[in-house]
């Protein structure tokens, strides 16, 4: 069974997010939050949200123990850019980016077969 939460407009560029996103895929759920609380990166907060989200999406709707619980992927999506322009030489208008992206992270069951191997 797979479980997910989801956070669109996270005002942060993707590709800042995904740096920490691909260190917590395949890792079990309360191992990454434990390891998010460690990087001193905004981006670590942000998915730390996301995966505590996901997390109790589990326990309350599905009633599954976050003990048995793997990240089987974390996504980090390009959501809709917000464009500024910004005063430039000889007249000119500059433009401005302000990238944003959407964090999707999907969790499943531990399979027996690995419980009882460790």
């Amino acid at each position: 069974m797979e479980i997910q939460a989801l956070t669109k407009f996270v005002r942060m560029s993707p590709k800042k997010v995904r740096e920490v996103a691909r260190e917590i895929q395949g890792r079990e759920a309360n191992e990454a939050l434990e390891l998010l609380t460690f990087i001193p990166r905004k981006s670590a907060r942000l998915i730390h949200r996301t995966l505590v989200s996901a997390v109790a999406n589990a326990e309350n709707n599905n009633n599954l123990s976050s003990d048995r619980l793997i990240i089987k992927t974390a996504v980090v999506e390009v959501a809709p850019t917000i464009k500024r322009w910004r005063a430039g030489a000889r007249g000119m208008a500059k433009p401005i980016k302000k990238r944003n992206s959407h964090i999707r992270i999907i969790l499943s069951e531990k399979e027996k077969e690995e419980e009882e191997s460790k």
